[in-house]
């Protein structure tokens, strides 16, 4: 397979604007998790073990049920006709078109993948004990000053994994960006499949998945760079 082909790809506007909209969503997903993930995790890595196990029995309660059917869900939620339209209506406040856009994409992509930034966090945190953070308020630091100063640097091998679970899953995702993005907000994932099954066009699709191979090792180098680097911050 020639170079001509991958640069064939970049010099395309369509292609182009589908592998951005597949790296920002998939970086406004990874980020999202992480800011909803961190603090959730704490919460649950400072419960009682009986009670701990609840709330990892709810968190990852999402990923028991297929995804189609999560996709479904969130259709009659987000639609014309949903819920959220259902209870604007009752305020006299006009539909907001949330279906088929990058928005519902999001909100599909991050309810998928949360569970898994939350798990991978629980396993760091609860392992972090909590004379650490006593030690840190002994010595005037408020809880908050003492979360950043010592849980967020010790959870940071559990906040790359996580990223790099979410943000792979996230890019990969095939059935949330085709059931909610619909044709007008295609991802790398549902492109690929448009080439090889739509198309027959197994050149281009193969073409597309090493790109996005590719693309996932580099932001799998960037954030174990990233790692490194508050590793080190956190030793002075």
């Amino acid at each position: 397979m020639s170079l001509g082909r991958y640069l064939s790809f970049f010099s395309d506007t369509y292609y182009l604007n589908i592998f951005v909209r597949t790296i920002r969503v998939s970086l406004i997903c990874t980020l999202v998790c992480m800011i909803l993930g961190i603090p959730t995790a704490y919460f649950i890595s400072r419960t009682s073990k009986k009670v701990r196990g609840v709330l990892m029995a709810i968190a990852i309660f999402p990923m028991l049920t297929n995804s189609v059917i999560r996709a479904f869900a969130w259709i009659n939620v987000l639609g014309k006709n949903g819920i959220i339209n259902q209870i604007l209506g009752i305020f006299n406040i006009e539909p907001v078109s949330m279906l088929y856009t990058e928005f519902s994409v999001l909100i599909g992509t991050i309810y998928l993948f949360l569970p898994l930034m939350i798990i991978t966090l629980v396993g760091v945190m609860e392992n972090i004990d909590n004379d650490m953070m006593e030690a840190a308020e002994s010595l005037g630091a408020n809880r908050i000053v003492a979360f950043f100063k010592v849980i967020l640097p010790m959870s940071v091998p559990g906040i790359i994994t996580g990223s790099v679970l979410v943000f792979t899953g996230a890019l990969t995702a095939y059935t949330t960006p085709q059931l909610l993005g619909g044709p007008s907000n295609m991802l790398m994932s549902t492109l690929i499949y448009q080439r090889a099954m739509t198309l027959n066009d197994w050149t281009s699709a193969s073409v597309i998945a090493l790109i996005m191979i590719v693309t996932t090792l580099i932001v799998m180098k960037g954030l174990n760079y990233v790692a490194s680097k508050l590793d080190k911050r956190g030793l002075e």
